[in-house]
């Protein structure tokens, strides 16, 4: 059905007669009846863009609190309420209450794109009905409707022309391109390209740059080429992300591992120990809590707000939090060009004439720069022939530039760019622009069409200079209008090798990717300069005489080449979707590092994207590939094969025509200086001044995140080793050697001292080490062997010699051999007190080894993060309270300890840190 909607704007556009069109449309050059208006708004509805039903927010509030990790914390604080742990289980609720309301909030201010698509649409807008002109509600348009459009008025649907006057689109809503196109009324025969290129068309959501034009409504609100938009962008399925996904694995590989030991702990205290049922089930449910790490959702959230804190410094504003970590995810970031890849400013960048080269330093809309033949700078005063092509260049064209005020801090321009950038190139050689114009007054414009593809501008004489029109536009074009040239200041008869020579120049300047304007010039017959309405195309646009080349591309951004090479180092593939045509494209891809310079890239164009098959789509995606001439849904479509592919994909964009790939996309993300309100609420992150480098600035921090998460799993579960062994020596002695560490000891830790510095890790900067490895692929968990042996065979094995150890130790000096008969009373409590007081040295010395997986610790970084020394203290002085304060004494069951007890406390961290110091060394040789 949308198909046959789209081939009917396609028919109306090749219809060579207005009777027909009118016919076609059932509609008279009078307009439509009142009656007429009222059956077809019961057909067709009203012009506007439906939404899409959503869910309720009711539900998202609940979704919040259903997670697996969240439903796991539930039941954790259940389980301590029957274990008879009150205080325990509040404390895990509020944790699963406060990030779930946190994780609602950030989902609720994240933004409705159809509601800025909305505000693009015009209120108003005038229509012929019943021979009459009237002001109305755009929304009440119609099929058939006669619409009235001048300069400055928004588009309010897909509207066939019937009349135009040097009407110029801005149609970058909808290709992304900020190239003003011309339109005209004229019959199409061939179609080609996409609907954007319907010369005849204009389209819902784009606006009138120049002209009037009167034209018929052909389809309306969801049907038009905007409405398809809209409907692609609100009806994305959003998936969750990676992280969240991960988080899934991670919930039920937890909750398998503290099952599985809190059944093995009951079984042993049951039939080894001989404890009674109840207490045995007691000592099991203390064990699964242990074992659960109720401050992986905090730590999830601080290291996600923290990257996203650390990402608005560096130009990336962050509207979901997760989406930080699948930035970090990211295989493939499918890039647009203009003003993400490159500036978004025309500029100047050579000069030619039959007899000089010249080179234009500079670059933008700032006019500073020189104009170069060599070494040399040249002043346009100096050489006429070099005058001649910056002055007709300046006087044909319809642009301005703003200097820098106080609503603007750059250079702005009014108008199209690549008549901006020929402005700028004057004051360059020397010419001021304000002056020229007034010294050669226009008093005709003959506009620019797709035909012939230049405009011509004739100006009232003033001074004594001789030429009275300019001519700018496509070379072969305006060279075929050309009988002479200019060489010296003198005019000479252009022969086949001076024309031969000038498209040459042409050809070498297009194989760069940059864009070529002609320029020339003549002296009109007297009777043209005095009746100026016999000045028309057939006598003005011939027999002209040939001045030379202007030569302008895009630049690109500076720090792109460096990001790209990061970008490849890291093995992210980055792909160019540009409106762009085939050659620009692959010579800007190729020029800024995009693509490698001597690897075979294949260019895919639009109208060739429509053939292939998605298998062809999916082979040709495995090489180096770059898209030009793209259509809206077609990025669409390029992501989801990537996608299917199992690549993690980051798009960048900034009009309305990206919408639907930025929604779309894992992690979409939108221009903040450039970009549509309609691209900033489709995407996930905004970038604040549209650099590509900003992006992969950005993806070292979204590693960092993922990074930062396993540093905290294997800091938690290292002391899960310690705080087990002693409770497996108590099971498998059949209770001959008492508890090392108590239930309520064990707890002080999971809750207590490793919380705020296992947050700590949460918030540790990304190490450079992550941009030398691929993308994490998304089979790869959290907790993997490599973690496990880490944690339980590295630092945990330590940490247990180390404290059960402290606890026989402890028992010796108090002149005990045999512990178990020191199963009470001050002798064991200091036993018990020791062996705690180990586990927190120890994961002193963890916390500073797990900064870092194999940099050094005492790097120019140590001091950079104050929550893990804050943290440090925290267990220190917590640790001191539970064994100085009388009433945590009694609940602990904790004594005060000998000063030897503290000599060797203090002392644990130090040979800790050496021996990873050492293994790091080893792995940074690659020796392990």
């Amino acid at each position: 059905m949308e198909n046959e909607k789209r081939d009917f704007v396609t028919t109306i556009a090749q219809l060579t007669d207005d009777a027909t069109i009118y016919n076609q449309l059932d509609t008279t050059k009078n307009g439509l009846s009142a009656q007429a208006v009222e059956k077809r708004q019961v057909k067709y509805g009203k012009n506007i863009l439906r939404e899409a039903k959503g869910e309720p927010l009711w539900l998202k509030f609940v979704k919040n609190f259903t997670s697996l990790m969240a439903i796991l914390l539930w039941v954790a604080g259940l389980i301590s309420f029957v274990a008879d742990l009150t205080e325990l289980g509040i404390a895990i609720w509020a944790v699963n209450i406060i990030n779930g309301c946190f994780s609602f909030w950030q989902e609720y201010r994240a933004g409705k794109a159809t509601a800025a698509l909305k505000d693009m649409l015009p209120a108003y807008t005038r229509v012929i009905r019943e021979n009459e002109e009237k002001k109305i509600l755009a929304q009440e348009l119609v099929p058939g409707d006669i619409v009235k459009l001048e300069e400055g008025d928004d588009i309010p649907a897909d509207i066939r022309l019937i009349h135009a006057t040097d009407v110029r689109v801005d149609q970058s809503t909808l290709t992304g391109e900020v190239n003003p196109v011309s339109k005209d009324a004229r019959a199409i025969k061939d179609v080609t390209g996409n609907h954007a290129d319907l010369r005849n068309t204009i389209f819902s959501g784009t606006s009138m740059l120049k002209g009037n034009a009167i034209g018929i409504v052909v389809v309306t609100g969801m049907s038009t080429d905007f409405g398809k938009i809209a409907d692609l962008t609100q009806n994305v399925k959003e998936d969750i992300s990676p992280l969240q996904k991960e988080l899934n694995v991670l919930t039920r590989q937890l909750s398998a591992l503290a099952i599985t030991i809190g059944i093995a702990f009951f079984l042993l205290a049951t039939f080894v120990v001989h404890y009674p049922v109840v207490k045995a089930f007691v000592f099991g449910l203390g064990m699964i809590v242990a074992f659960i790490p109720e401050g992986l959702l905090p730590t999830v959230t601080l290291s996600l707000a923290g990257a996203v804190q650390r990402m608005a410094q560096k130009n990336a504003l962050v509207k979901k939090l997760a989406s930080v970590e699948t930035l970090g995810s990211a295989s493939v970031i499918c890039s647009d060009k203009t003003g993400t890849l490159t500036q978004n400013q025309m500029t100047v960048n050579h000069l030619w004439t039959t007899k000089h080269s010249y080179t234009v330093s500079g670059e933008g809309y700032e006019p500073k720069g020189k104009i170069l033949e060599g070494p040399k700078e040249v002043k346009a005063v100096d050489t006429p022939d070099l005058f001649e092509l910056l002055r007709g260049a300046l006087l044909a064209d319809n642009a301005k530039i703003v200097a820098p005020n106080e609503h603007h801090k750059r250079y702005q321009i009014l108008g199209d760019p690549t008549e901006a950038c020929l402005e700028v190139a004057a004051s360059k050689g020397g010419i001021n622009p304000e002056l020229e114009r007034k010294v050669a007054t226009r008093i005709k414009e003959l506009p620019f069409d797709s035909d012939r593809k230049m405009m011509t501008v004739i100006e009232q004489r003033v001074t004594e200079r001789k030429f009275d029109t300019f001519t700018k536009g496509a070379p072969n074009c305006v060279l075929k209008q050309c009988n002479s040239y200019l060489e010296d200041g003198k005019v000479k008869t252009l022969t086949a090798e001076i024309r031969q020579k000038i498209m040459a120049a042409n050809d070498g300047y297009a194989k760069q990717g940059l864009r070529v304007l002609a320029v020339a010039c003549q002296e009109l017959p007297t009777q043209y300069r005095t009746e100026i309405e016999k000045a028309t195309l057939e006598n003005v646009e011939k027999n002209m005489i040939f001045v030379g080349l202007t030569v302008m591309f895009d630049p690109p951004r500076k720090e792109v080449r460096a990001a790209a090479k990061l970008c490849h180092k890291a093995k992210i593939k980055i792909i160019m979707v540009t409106g762009d045509y085939s050659l620009t494209a692959e010579s800007i891809a190729r020029n800024i590092g995009i693509v490698p310079a001597d690897a075979a890239v294949k260019v895919i164009t639009g109208e060739e994207l429509k053939e292939m098959s998605d298998n062809e789509l999916k082979q040709a995606l495995k090489g180096e590939i770059v898209f030009a001439r793209m259509a809206p849904e077609q990025k669409y479509r390029v992501v989801t094969n990537l996608q299917q592919m199992g690549e993690v994909v980051a798009v960048t964009g900034d009009g309305v025509n990206d919408a639907p790939a930025l929604k779309k996309a894992d992690i979409g993300v939108a221009m903040g200086i450039t970009g549509t309100d309609v691209a900033k609420e489709a995407a996930d992150m905004i970038l604040t001044d549209d650099n590509f480098a900003s992006i992969v600035t950005a993806i070292k921090e979204g590693r960092g995140v993922y990074s930062n998460i396993r540093k905290f799993l294997l800091y938690i579960l290292n002391s899960n080793m310690p705080e087990a062994v002693p409770s497996v020596l108590f099971l498998l002695s059949g209770g001959l050697i008492p508890l090392p560490l108590t239930i309520m000891q064990i707890l002080s830790i999971d809750l207590g001292t490793d919380m705020l510095p296992a947050l700590g890790l949460g918030k540790e900067y990304a190490e450079d080490s992550v941009m030398e490895k691929p993308p994490r692929s998304l089979k790869q968990h959290l907790i993997n062997r490599k973690l496990l042996l880490k944690a339980f065979c590295w630092y945990g094995l330590w940490a247990s010699i180390i404290s059960t150890g402290a606890y026989f130790f402890s028992n010796y000096f108090s002149g005990y051999i045999f512990p178990h008969l020191a199963n009470s009373g001050t002798a064991y409590a200091q036993a018990t007190t020791v062996t705690l007081g180990a586990i927190i040295f120890c994961q002193i010395a963890a916390v500073l080894n797990c900064r870092y997986e194999k940099e050094s610790m005492f790097q120019r970084y140590f001091w950079n993060n104050s929550l893990i020394f804050a943290g440090i203290i925290f267990e220190v002085v917590l640790f001191l309270a539970l064994t100085y304060v009388p009433i945590l004494q009694a609940v602990f069951g904790t004594a005060p300890l000998e000063y030897r007890d503290w000599l060797f406390l203090i002392c644990i961290p130090f040979p800790l840190i050496l021996i990873d110091e050492i293994r790091k060394l080893f792995v940074r040789k690659r020796l392990i």
